[in-house]
This record gives C-alpha cells, sequence and structure tokens, in this order.
C-alpha cells in the first residue's frame, strides 16, 4: 500500500501522541538502513563511508547511521550542512550530541565540498533533503547533491533520493541518482516512479504502532 507524505507526517504525529517518541522512530529508521547496507556489502568494516546530513530530520536519520556504521567498525565522516546550532529538531540536535562525544567519527560542519575531490569514499549516504522539498535547491543542499552525483561510489538514499519528491515522482532543478533507497513505515506515492534515481527500494518498518494510522488510512 502507497501512502500519501501528508498521511506519514500524520501517522508519525499520532504515533508521538501515543507515547512512541520521535526520537525512536528516528533510531529504528536509521539502524534499519544501516542493516540493508551491511546485507548488502557483507561487511562494512574499514570502508570510508561520507554522511550527508542535512539539518532536519532526513539529516537526523543520517547521523543515527554514522552512530551504527562506526559500531560497525566503518571510517565515518559526517559532513553536516551548517553549523550545529542551526539544526533544526529536537531529535537531530540530540543525535549530533552524541556523535560529538565520539571519536570513532569525524564532523565536519560546513564542509567545502571542492576540498574532497581527491577523496573516494566507498559508500556514500545522501540524507540531505527529505520529503519537504520546495522550490529550487540551493546551497549548501546544490553542492552536496553534485558532489555525490560526481563521486564515483556506492550512493545510498535514507528515506528518498534528495531533490525528488516523494509526492509527486517530480524533481528539483537537481538530484541525487542513487543506487539503493531505504523508505519507511510505508511506500510515498512518488517515490517508485523513479527507480532510475532510487536504484534498489526498500521499505522498512520502524515500531509505528499500526493503531497510529486508525482515521488516517
Amino acid at each position: 500500500m502507497e501512502i500519501s507524505v501528508d498521511d506519514m507526517y500524520k501517522i508519525e504525529n499520532k504515533g508521538h501522541d501515543m507515547g512512541f517518541l520521535k526520537k525512536f522512530m528516528m533510531e529504528n529508521a536509521g539502524a534499519a538502513a544501516v542493516r540493508r547496507l551491511v546485507e548488502k556489502f557483507g561487511s562494512v568494516e574499514g570502508k570510508e563511508i561520507v554522511v550527508n546530513a542535512g539539518l532536519g530530520n532526513n539529516g537526523g536519520d543520517a547521523l543515527v547511521m554514522a552512530r551504527h556504521l562506526a559500531g560497525h567498525n566503518a571510517n565515518v565522516r559526517v559532513f553536516l550542512l551548517g553549523t550545529p546550532d542551526k539544526i533544526k529538531t529536537e531529535e537531530s540536535k540530540w543525535n549530533w550530541s552524541i556523535l560529538e562525544k565520539m571519536k570513532s567519527v569525524k564532523l565536519m560542519p560546513k564542509p567545502i565540498y571542492s576540498a574532497f575531490v581527491d577523496f573516494h569514499p566507498d559508500v556514500i549516504i545522501d540524507g540531505i533533503l527529505g520529503t519537504g522539498i520546495t522550490g529550487e535547491i540551493r546551497e549548501p543542499y546544490a553542492s552536496a547533491i553534485n558532489y555525490i552525483n560526481e563521486s564515483n561510489c556506492f550512493k545510498f538514499a535514507v528515506d528518498v533520493p534528495s531533490g525528488l519528491d516523494p509526492q509527486t515522482g517530480d524533481t528539483a532543478n537537481i538530484y541525487t541518482k542513487c543506487d539503493m533507497t531505504v523508505t519507511f513505515h510505508k511506500m510515498k506515492q512518488g517515490i517508485p516512479k523513479r527507480k532510475d534515481l532510487t536504484g534498489e527500494l526498500f521499505v522498512e518498518k520502524i515500531g509505528i504502532p499500526p493503531e497510529a494510522e486508525d482515521g488516517i488510512l
């Protein structure tokens, strides 16, 4: 069953109101995404992984991924698209604060992407823009998307490739082209229309009670 982005927001909010907090949804989303990635590679130990994290909840999912990937002994760098004080949600701030205490993860707020043209990661995580894209994509997001598309490695999208509207399947002026996308709870209507951008596509449950859908679906 495919659902609208608006219904997904409502289901998340209702689940949160039931006591299944959004920080738990974020934790389970990031953990499920890492399980898919590890399953794909067999092991990520020693792999160079760049996590591109926006300042919203999509970036928060990616920050959870960074912590789990470090636990799998990957070499993780987090490119945060802004300064930590600009992180938009409590859940994402909380996950950033954990990473700040971890020596195993390199944190790079406001990265200058042109400085990394000679750095060749094995995997790049796209946690830049999630479901709420509107209008033209500007800096620093444009540089991050171009960096992903110009890199010759495995590209993994959290929830939706950045620049793809998960409701309509339309794209912004620029967008990422990924090898694998893991979306959460239920498939959003526009995502399967663009398999050329999502690559392999999976839907993972993140613990939201089915009762959170009552009256919405």
